[in-house]
C-alpha cells in the first residue's frame, strides 16, 4: 500500500466498482507493463469479474477503508501541528462566518416553521419572535454549530470564509471543547463574550469562551 499507484489503483476501483484492464490504463495515464505489475502485487486485494473486469475483494474494500483513516488522520496531525503557525483569524472575518451561519440556520428555521401555514393555506401562520420560538432557535443554532465543528472543525459559514476551529494544545477538535466554546456565542450574549475575550489580551481568544474551551480560530485561507 505504500506505492501510490496501488493505492490509485484501489481508489479508481473503489470509486467505479468495476473497472477494465483499458478503464484503468485511460484512468491512471500509465504504461501497460508498469499496470501489470502493480496489479500483480495486489493479488488479494482485487479479483476479475467473469466478464474480465477488475473489482475489489473484500480484503480490498478494508484496505481502502484503511487508507481513508489514515488519510484523514493525517490531515487532522497536520492541520493540529500547523494550528499554532497558521494567522489567526480576524475578527472580521469572524464576523462574516457568523452571520453567514446565522443566516442559514434562521432562512432554514423560518421556511420549517411557515411548512404548516403553507399546507394548511391558513393566514398569519409561520414563525413569530416569540420566546418560545426563539428558544428552539438558539438550542437548534447551538446544535448546528456544536455538530459541525465537533465533527470538522468548520460550520458552513467558517467553511465558506476560510476559518477552522483548533485546539490551543493540537489535540483534535472533539464535540465538548466545540459545545462549550459555542455557550457564551449563543446562549449568552455574543458581545460580553467578546468584552471579556478581549480583556484576556491574548490574541489566540477573542472570545472568552474560546479561553474556558481552549480552542481558537484559524485562517486558513490567508490572503
Amino acid at each position: 500500500m505504500s506505492h501510490p499507484l496501488r493505492r490509485a489503483i484501489l481508489l479508481n476501483l473503489s470509486e467505479k466498482g468495476e473497472l477494465s484492464f483499458t478503464d484503468l490504463l485511460n484512468s491512471l495515464n500509465v504504461d501497460t507493463g508498469k499496470l501489470s505489475f502493480h496489479i500483480r502485487n495486489l493479488t488479494g486485494f482485487i479479483e476479475q469479474t467473469p466478464n474480465g473486469k477488475y473489482t475489489l475483494t473484500k480484503t480490498g474494500e478494508n484496505a481502502m477503508r484503511l487508507i481513508r483513516d489514515v488519510e484523514t488522520w493525517a490531515v487532522e496531525a497536520g492541520l493540529a501541528k500547523n494550528g499554532s503557525t497558521l494567522p489567526l483569524a480576524t475578527l472580521k472575518k469572524r464576523a462574516y462566518a457568523y452571520l453567514t451561519d446565522f443566516a442559514l440556520v434562521a432562512s432554514f428555521f423560518i421556511a420549517t416553521a411557515a411548512i404548516p401555514g403553507l399546507l394548511s393555506f391558513t393566514t398569519g401562520a409561520g414563525f413569530r419572535p416569540d420566546i418560545p420560538n426563539l428558544t428552539i432557535f438558539v438550542i437548534v443554532f447551538w446544535v448546528y454549530s456544536t455538530l459541525l465543528e465537533g465533527f470538522a472543525g468548520q460550520t458552513l459559514g467558517k467553511r465558506i470564509v476560510g476559518l477552522s476551529v483548533v485546539r490551543t494544545d493540537g489535540q483534535r477538535l472533539s464535540y465538548d471543547h466545540s459545545g462549550v466554546r459555542n455557550i457564551g456565542k449563543i446562549f449568552l450574549f455574543l458581545p460580553f463574550d467578546l468584552f471579556f475575550g478581549l480583556r484576556l489580551k491574548d490574541k489566540r481568544f477573542s472570545r472568552y469562551f474560546d479561553k474556558f474551551a481552549g480552542t481558537t480560530v484559524i485562517d486558513i485561507r490567508p490572503p
